[in-house]
């Protein structure tokens, strides 16, 4: 026997004579922590999304920002899916969802809120309290917007519903709704290089080391792909179309009132603080809490900002039903 054959009788013999392990039971995962990835074909385009805990539990919407997708949510997902039910989808052209080009689809946050309407409609959910962060805020707010009812709570990550938080950073995405020329649209192309990506994850924390390069890289590579950024332009135009909402939804927060956590990397430069504080003068049920870290939160603070959507969520919401 060489030694090669050696080592290999070693290895059955010690499988053979090592317990049974369940699946999961290193990481502490649970049947109901166990996270599913699935997908909905929408008007046409498959649209991925992840799925955690029991549907007969209340459901918790996490709507991610720009330029990541529900992979942002990774560690949260199995933590609120112990006691709630959970959906992350992708938006169109993020993510694993479908990704058609610009010329054949018109993409935009109106189209966005509709699919994820849609997706929640096939699963059943009648009512829901929504996680919102950058591009997940105008999403949303315009699900709010279309049927208030359906929204018991929000959780409000560096998202932005006030024209106070959109300072320098966004002039020349202004100039584009101004002008949305070739020559302004290309000025933009620079938010979507490997460098800018990192920035957005790296900025602004308290140690860019603690920053996992994994989140750079597959973003990056989903930005790459052909046509992508033709469809990310798209948006950065459609953007404009949410601001002049604003009224109406911060109308609705008065009127509505619903209770609301807010978690805010008050080191951002995309959304700053200035974003966060008007909440205040709206939603008189509202948890305020700015972290230090930047645009992307959760990656430093995750611990503490599931902790307290956990408070937050079992204040606010009964367990007992959906």
């Amino acid at each position: 026997m060489n030694r090669i054959t050696r080592q290999l009788a070693l290895a059955a013999a010690l499988a053979l004579a090592m317990p049974f392990t369940v699946v999961g039971a290193a990481t502490g995962e649970t049947p109901e922590s166990r996270v599913h990835y699935r997908s909905e074909t929408i008007d046409g385009l498959e649209i991925a999304y992840r799925e955690a805990g029991d549907p007969s539990r209340p459901t918790v919407l996490l709507l991610h920002g720009f330029p990541t997708s529900s992979h942002m949510f990774r560690n949260l997902i199995p933590e609120l899916a112990t006691r709630y039910h959970v959906l992350a989808p992708d938006y169109p052209g993020f993510g694993a969802s479908a990704m058609p080009s610009a010329d054949a689809y018109e993409y935009s946050f109106a189209g966005i809120a509709r699919t994820v309407t849609e997706l929640l409609n096939r699963k059943g959910v009648d009512r829901y309290t929504v996680y919102l962060m950058d591009y997940g805020a105008p999403v949303g707010y315009r699900m709010f917007a279309a049927d208030p009812t359906r929204v018991s709570a929000f959780i409000i990550q560096n998202g932005n519903a006030y024209e106070e938080g959109l300072r320098a950073f966004w002039d020349p995405i202004k100039a584009y709704w101004a002008d949305p020329s070739k020559e302004n649209g290309d000025a933009l192309r620079g938010f979507l290089t490997l460098d800018a990506t990192k920035w957005q994850f790296t900025h602004g924390t308290q140690n860019p080391e603690w920053i996992s390069p994994d989140n750079y890289w597959h973003v990056q590579y989903l930005l790459d792909r052909p046509g992508n950024q033709e469809v990310q332009l798209e948006l950065f135009l459609d953007y404009g179309t949410n601001v002049a909402e604003y009224p109406k939804w911060q109308a609705l927060f008065r009127e509505v009132q619903p209770p609301a956590l807010l978690v805010w990397g008050q080191n951002d430069q995309i959304f700053p603080a200035e974003g966060a504080h008007p909440y205040k003068r709206d939603l008189a049920d509202l948890e305020f809490h700015l972290l230090d870290t930047g645009h992307f939160a959760l990656e430093e603070y995750g611990p503490e900002i599931a902790t307290r959507m956990l408070s937050f969520l079992d204040r606010v919401t009964d367990s007992a039903t959906n």
